[in-house]
């Protein structure tokens, strides 16, 4: 019989939101070629465009500044990065903090900063 894994699943890290899908926003996200963002990764907003970006605390254009947390999944499987629309949480809402995808290589004091950021804007971290 074979075994079958089952992946993360959207909104998976969501522990509760405010209603009328007020916690949501619809944007714009960037992702490279061939990269996948996984429900739960964290986002940063470029300042000139408004896209969204994965965060990463070395950018300097704002994306180095969290912005909300990504609903669903994005798959980009081409050679170039694509915007998609998605849906991100950025704000009122609880998250699970062992299901968000943090800045590459981020340390626990990595995580805690970021974890300090959302709850500014009104994520808060479990």
């Amino acid at each position: 019989m074979a075994i079958l894994t089952e992946g993360t699943r959207k909104a998976e890290f969501l522990v509760s939101e405010a209603n009328d899908w007020r916690s949501r926003d619809e944007v714009t996200v960037t992702v490279p070629a061939n990269t996948t963002f996984a429900s739960g990764t964290i986002l940063g907003t470029i300042t000139a465009s408004g896209k969204r970006v994965r965060h990463d605390s070395d950018l300097t254009n704002g994306g180095e500044t969290e912005s909300g947390v990504l609903f669903a999944p994005l798959v980009n499987d081409t050679g170039s990065a694509v915007d998609y629309p998605a849906t991100v949480i950025s704000r009122s809402a609880e998250v699970n903090g062992s299901d968000l995808t943090y800045e590459d290589g981020a340390d626990a004091a990595a995580i805690t900063a970021s974890n300090t950021a959302l709850g500014s804007l009104g994520i808060i971290v479990r």
